[in-house]
């Protein structure tokens, strides 16, 4: 038993620094893993993953006008974030170019920009904390950001559910029945542009998607309804931070990625034994018709 408290227990009741990541961590998973089962089922997984890259200009911005500053970087790249989800968007409406094409000609400007922006001023190690985040050192700060990102994500899942839900299934049919279609649009990527600022104070502008899609896409695998696939999101992101950072503790390893590593076992595992994995599907019987 006092094993099995030093490894679990102690080092987060032990230690500041360990409750704060568990905290900030927590939080996270809790907002941006129901913001990820959204985009997976729009089939936007990959808009992710370019607007991750897309907050760091704004992110770096801030950096170098105010060094490591939560506030300034923040609002950095939310104005990024905003600039190029909504650029994205304009150039795919208004010109012959889909908007996979555009969003990632923008992420890979901003990614390029940003990390110029980071090597003009600091040092490597400034580089890899812009990059890949220090869930280990968030300050009192950083979980305030974290857990107003949460909330505001939160309240507006709830108010706006039915209509995103809506969205994922007939777009069009949504337009065609309410004057929501456009506006939730923008508000949902607003969400992920919100989440993922939030993600990258403690993963990072390089790991932050992970945290929001490796959950959503494992829990694909279990059910096919959007209320339980967020609910198990959820459950799996909070148990990958956990673990995450109780094998950073032990092991001595970078806590943003052995929490995204976790994930990636769970989603890995998914694949496998999910119930719509791939040995539940060879397993199953086959229903022929008979004469």
């Amino acid at each position: 038993m006092d094993a099995m408290y030093q490894a679990l227990l102690a080092p987060f009741i032990d230690f500041a620094f360990m409750q704060r990541a568990l905290a900030g961590s927590l939080l996270l998973s809790l907002a941006s893993c129901p913001v990820g089962v959204f985009l997976m089922v729009r089939r936007m997984s990959l808009t992710g993953d370019a607007m991750a890259h897309g907050i760091l200009p704004g992110a770096a911005a801030g950096f170098l006008l105010f060094g490591l500053q939560i506030v300034p970087m923040t609002i950095g790249g939310l104005i990024a974030g905003m600039v190029v989800a909504l650029g994205s968007g304009a150039v795919a409406r208004f010109t012959v170019q889909k908007e996979d094409a555009s969003m990632a000609a923008f992420y890979l400007i901003s990614l390029a920009v940003g990390v110029l922006i980071v090597s003009l001023r600091g040092s490597s190690v400034d580089l890899m904390h812009v990059l890949f985040g220090t869930v280990l050192a968030l300050n009192d700060a950083a979980l305030t950001l974290i857990g107003l990102i949460s909330v505001v994500t939160l309240v507006a899942l709830a108010i706006f559910w039915r209509a995103l839900v809506a969205e994922c299934m007939d777009p069009l049919f949504l337009r065609s029945v309410s004057k929501l279609g456009t506006p939730v649009h923008f508000i949902f990527l607003a969400l992920v542009v919100l989440n993922l600022v939030g993600g990258f104070q403690a993963l990072g502008t390089l790991l932050s998607v992970g945290l929001m899609m490796l959950p959503a896409a494992a829990a694909r695998f279990w059910t096919v309804r959007v209320e339980p696939m967020c609910l198990l999101a959820t459950a799996i992101g909070m148990s990958s931070c956990v673990s995450g950072l109780l094998l950073s503790y032990h092991f001595s390893l970078p806590s943003g990625p052995a929490i995204i590593l976790s994930a990636g076992v769970v989603y890995l595992a998914s694949i496998l034994i999910g119930s719509r994995g791939v040995l539940s599907t060879r397993n199953r019987p086959s229903r022929h018709r008979t004469a």
